[in-house]
């Protein structure tokens, strides 16, 4: 009987414990259990007494770790003490009135500092002593938190328990960060004590985080995350529109609701406690590429959609289109909730720059190209592999092609979802675009980049041959109420707007591409080669044109002129499309790309000037080199029909020693080359753009007075006075030949009428300003022939007395 044990009264039994006994020794079968019990209580028994254990234990080395900081700082102030102590010593002793400034100078100057020295070194030694073993006590926290919370799930105790030791793990967190922050504004050279503490604060989340997502999984698929897709999936109307499929985010109510509340609070918090880490530990780098992730609670919504999803897209390999519709019908349907139940409580864990919305956005267009890439795209690329070695065309370009417009159509529609928001983004920037675009695909693979530049340059080209192929879109005449790029008339014939409308084409559908070097890269692959095949084009025309006749006949002019009006309309237009910010921007990045491949070379080799690489400047400058040329060659042509016809009359140099004639007008030698001058030009000026056609009359005066003077000044002919009448007659009709395009025509024929001011001037004036030399010349206004042109022209003026 002594050892049996008798039950305490009841009188003395807790509340906790006669509930537990209630609960678990109901009846008879719950006695049964009773031993059983016993055992599982005596072994949290046990645990409970090895974390006690453990806790002593930890309590003891800390107490230990204080103990030593406390003698150590006690040992300074008794050496300050000391200090003191002798300082007030010998400021009391008569030696020391003795001794008098010696003494004082050797306190001021070397003891004081000395001792204030030593005193603030005490102070930081108790700073730091205070600061680590708070520090310690903060981590401590955390681990065993961490370490509860680890427990409590192995156990399968309470998942409230759980998230309550995880929020104590945050709170400490939070304390502890906020002390590191201020350690490394203050006292940088702490250093070791900051390294040390994230070491164990980085062990310890490397076992937070997991759990606290796998948590966050667990309660989601309790509450019916992912919804259903076979309904969204279906390819039946009917079926889709008789089962509407609930959202759980909004059905879910009172305990659960909370629950997922606070869980989703408590995994922003953490992530908002991460993202203050990586900030002060990145400082001084670039931050913003490593600090804005994705919301991990956005990211847990979406992982369990695509994986649902990828069953649905196996099926639709064949009808891309069904991909698309589907992701962004889940996007759209969902995307609600996003704004009304989770951005209060993002922007309560103070998750400062993020949107609910647009992380589920951009989360879900990542779950899509991310399929594309795996499975969709490695398809079409093998597609045309295949073709390429069998050379029989499939279908493989054109589904390309249309994967491309599908992937434009659906970001177009995303980018509206966005800003439905009413929140303005800067989707501009490349950093925010390339969130929500399908078409970032290209950017881990610029490879097939090239492909689809390839295969939309072949198809543009293909388009083309028609256009180019007709010889009415030569003929026919862009009219000017009728043009499409630009603003002036530039008499162009249609085929140069089929090659603009092409690569403008080209350039919309570059302007999806979520980079600005991606679409520099696509623009260069894909619409350079357009402008250059125009080129090739038009200069085929020329060139066949001078072969058959050598421009002499009016069709060849005719054809020339045509061709030339044609690149001179569409070097105007991509020069208005370069001062565009969308080229621009591309202009700038290609320069940034420039310098950062030159900057180990001298700076010397950069080119001069600003741009130095737009995106069409090749091209732009190869349509200049085109017009320049040809219109130089038109200019040239008339020239030699002009000095054919006008051989007779320069070689005449009798006529200029011949007696002048009452009313004379103009030498009947010089009358047919005016003439073949004037038709000419009628038709030139009738057929070429206003712009080039300057260029053409400027070009040919420049001829016709080098011509004329070397001919006839130069060539020590005889002028008599009627000479000198009869050569300024036929100068002023030839003169009225190109007044009809400018004012003072005589002004592009400088050496003509210098030579002829000269001839027409007195001979003592003559004689006399020669002599002067250049200073003459130039008070009489002749500054375009040389002294010697000069004298030569007044020796062959013959004057009769």
């Amino acid at each position: 009987m002594d050892s049996t044990k008798t039950l305490p009264p009841v009188s003395a039994i807790s509340s906790t414990t006669l509930s537990f006994l209630n609960d678990n020794l109901t009846n008879k079968e719950y006695h049964a259990r009773a031993a059983r019990l016993a055992t599982e209580l005596e072994t949290q028994c046990s645990h409970l007494d090895q974390s006690l254990v453990e806790l002593n234990r930890n309590l003891e080395s800390k107490l230990s770790v204080y103990a030593s900081f406390t003698d150590r700082v006690s040992g300074l102030f008794t050496h300050v003490n000391v200090k003191l102590t002798d300082l007030a010593s010998a400021s009391r002793s008569p030696s020391s009135v003795s001794d008098g400034g010696v003494r004082a100078k050797q306190i001021l100057g070397e003891e004081l500092p000395a001792l204030a020295k030593e005193v603030a070194r005490v102070e930081m030694v108790r700073a730091y002593a205070e600061t680590a073993l708070k520090l310690d006590s903060l981590v401590g926290d955390i681990e065993d938190a961490v370490s509860s919370a680890m427990s409590n799930n192995r156990r399968s105790n309470s998942t409230q328990d759980s998230e309550d030791m995880r929020l104590l793990a945050i709170k400490a967190l939070k304390q502890a960060e906020d002390i590191l922050t201020s350690v490394t504004k203050t006292r940088p050279q702490w250093a070791r004590l900051v390294a040390a503490v994230d070491h164990r604060v980085d062990r310890a989340l490397a076992m937070l985080r997991p759990q606290a997502i796998a948590d966050h999984r667990a309660l989601l698929s309790s509450l019916g995350w992912p919804p259903p897709l076979s309904i969204l999936a279906s390819s039946n109307p009917e079926t889709r529109a008789s089962s509407e499929v609930s959202n759980p985010l909004f059905t879910m109510r009172g305990d659960l609701k909370l629950q997922y509340c606070e869980n989703f609070l408590a995994l922003c918090r953490l992530q908002e406690l991460q993202r203050q880490r990586k900030s002060r530990q990145l400082e001084g780098h670039n931050r913003e590429l490593a600090l804005h992730q994705p919301l991990w609670a956005i990211e847990e919504l979406v992982n369990p959609i695509a994986v649902a999803s990828q069953h649905h897209f196996s099926k639709w390999t064949d009808k891309p289109e069904f991909i698309f519709t589907l992701v962004y019908k889940i996007t759209r349907d969902y995307v609600d909730s996003m704004d009304e139940l989770l951005q209060p409580l993002v922007d309560e864990a103070l998750l400062v720059g993020y949107s609910c919305r647009e992380d589920w956005i951009s989360a879900m267009v990542t779950a899509l190209l991310t399929y594309l890439a795996k499975e969709i795209f490695p398809v079409y690329v093998d597609q045309l592999d295949e073709e390429s070695i069998s050379g029989v065309q499939s279908q493989a370009r054109i589904s390309w092609l249309h994967l491309v417009d599908l992937m434009i159509s659906f970001d177009k529609r995303i980018k509206s979802l966005v800003e439905q928001s009413g929140i303005l983004f800067s989707l501009q920037e490349d950093g925010n675009l390339q969130k929500i675009s399908s078409l970032s695909v290209f950017c881990d693979r610029p490879d097939w980049l090239d492909i689809w530049a390839q295969i939309e340059l072949a198809d543009t080209l293909e388009n083309l041959k028609h256009d180019v192929d007709d010889e009415r879109n030569w003929k026919m005449k862009v009219q000017k109420g009728a043009l499409l790029f630009g603003s002036e008339d530039y008499r162009s014939p249609t085929v140069s707007s089929a090659f603009l409308q092409r690569l403008s084409s080209v350039v919309d559908r570059c302007r999806s591409l979520p980079t600005v070097s991606l679409r520099s890269r696509f623009l260069r692959l894909a619409g350079a080669p357009v402008i250059q095949k125009f080129l090739d084009c038009v200069l085929l025309r020329c060139q066949e044109a001078e072969g058959l006749t050598a421009l002499t006949d009016e069709d060849g002019l005719l054809k020339v002129a045509n061709c030339v009006n044609a690149a001179h309309y569409f070097e105007s237009v991509l020069r208005e499309w370069c001062e565009d910010v969308f080229f621009l921007e591309m202009a700038l990045d290609q320069d940034n790309q420039l310098e950062t491949s030159l900057s180990d070379n001298s700076r010397s080799e950069w080119p001069v000037g600003g741009s130095r690489s737009g995106i069409f400047d090749e091209e732009i400058k190869k349509l200049e080199e085109f017009r320049t040329e040809w219109v130089e060659k038109i200019s040239v042509v008339i020239l030699r029909g002009f000095d054919a016809l006008s051989r007779d009359y320069v070689k005449n140099r009798r006529q200029w020693q011949e007696k002048s004639e009452e009313n004379w007008s103009v030498s009947e030698m010089l009358v047919g080359a005016l003439d073949y001058l004037q038709g000419k030009m009628s038709i030139i000026e009738g057929s070429l753009n206003a712009m080039d056609f300057i260029m053409v009359w400027r070009s040919l005066a420049t001829g016709v007075d080098r011509l004329l003077f070397r001919g006839i000044l130069m060539s020590n002919a005889k002028f008599y006075d009627g000479g000198v009448v009869r050569f300024g007659c036929d100068m002023e009709v030839l003169f009225g030949v190109f007044r009809a395009w400018c004012l003072r025509p005589e002004g592009f024929f400088p050496k003509t009428s210098e030579g002829l001011k000269l001839l027409k001037m007195g001979e003592e004036q003559l004689q006399g300003g020669v002599l002067g030399g250049e200073r003459w010349m130039k008070q009489s206004g002749i500054t375009h022939l040389s002294v010697a042109e000069a004298e030569k022209i007044a020796k062959n003026r013959v004057f009769m007395n």
